[in-house]
């Protein structure tokens, strides 16, 4: 389904100023494109410029010297932003950050991890809390792995966090977030799953392997995945945006995790492809270093507060997300 098929539960959105952070990645890019083209029914390439006819304004934080009217300069980690370019935003949506399966997990990576994370948090919502004007939601990203290995325990939001470095990270990150939170801007903190995507995150590693009849279990292959499909995804942040009783902590996850064991039947079952090589947790230790035990580690983790606002999913399913991947 494409993407810019996206409904959203309650109605869809007044149009609005929308400034985004990582608005190249994966997310970002879905995200830019949905919200530029307005109304559910509109088309978009998702990379579009301009508002689109009847979409959003999207302001775009970027790294480097601005090279388009709807880009705006910030540096995370020198805590810096351009706040002028953010005056009249109605909606941040803070999606930036260094992928946290895209290199070995060294102290320095980890350190990387964090501080993009943490620092740019901080530096973002201490912008905004001090505008004459701020918007109404800042929406800031965060991560299931909050919560650390949950074993097959149904986890929602209520839950404390872990005690490993991702639960580590995910408290520091969201506790970043204070200027916004007590200058009474509406924050919501989008704690995303795994993302069933082709074109980038870990999932969008999977494919290939699968495709070529190399995929297999990881592990024990009873480790809980809690996934959602990209197109829920970016459905769940604009609901986000748009729902106003909505702050806090809210898990974007399909309603179902489903085990290693078993995402590896449905992509093997979508792929029409065999399933024979799993990875015992030694070679992953080998291959991935310390990352390997987030690999290995599971997570059941139920979105209540997105199911109890009233949003609907297009995919709940693993095999309806991993169809929609790969345009089925």
């Amino acid at each position: 389904m494409p993407l810019c098929h996206v409904s959203v539960a309650g109605g869809s959105m007044a149009a609005m100023r929308i400034a985004i952070t990582g608005s190249a990645g994966l997310i970002g890019t879905a995200l830019v494109g949905s919200l530029r083209a307005g109304r559910p029914d509109q088309p978009s390439d998702g990379a579009g410029t301009g508002t689109g006819t009847g979409g959003h304004e999207i302001v775009r934080l970027v790294r480097h010297a601005p090279r388009a009217a709807d880009e705006v300069r910030w540096d995370p980690k020198r805590q810096t932003v351009d706040a002028a370019g953010l005056a009249g935003c109605d909606a941040v949506v803070h999606l930036a950050g260094a992928g946290v399966g895209d290199h070995r997990w060294t102290d320095a990576y980890k350190r990387e991890i964090r501080d993009s994370r943490v620092l740019g948090t901080a530096a973002l919502a201490e912008a905004i809390a001090a505008l004459d004007t701020p918007p109404r939601v800042f929406v800031c990203g965060s991560a299931i792995g909050f919560y650390g290995d949950t074993g097959d325990r149904r986890t929602d939001e209520s839950a404390p966090p872990g005690d490993d470095f991702l639960a580590r990270v995910c408290v520091d990150w969201e506790e970043a977030a204070a200027p916004a939170v007590e200058a009474g801007i509406r924050t919501v903190f989008a704690r995303t799953g795994l993302v069933v995507g082709r074109q980038g995150g870990a999932w969008g590693r999977l494919f290939p392997v699968f495709k070529l009849g190399l995929g297999g279990r990881l592990g024990s292959g009873d480790q809980y995945w809690s996934f959602i499909s990209l197109h829920d995804h970016i459905a769940a942040l604009r609901h986000l945006i748009d729902t106003d009783g909505l702050s806090g902590p809210v898990n974007l996850t399909a309603p179902e995790p489903v085990t290693n064991r078993e995402v590896t039947a449905a992509m093997g079952r979508v792929l029409h492809r065999p399933t024979p090589f799993p990875v015992p947790a030694p070679a992953l230790r080998l291959a991935l270093g310390e990352f390997a035990d987030n690999v290995l580690a599971s997570q059941r983790i139920i979105p209540q507060r997105l199911l109890d606002s009233g949003y609907t999913f297009t995919h709940p399913t693993a095999d309806e997300a991993i169809r929609a991947a790969v345009g089925g």
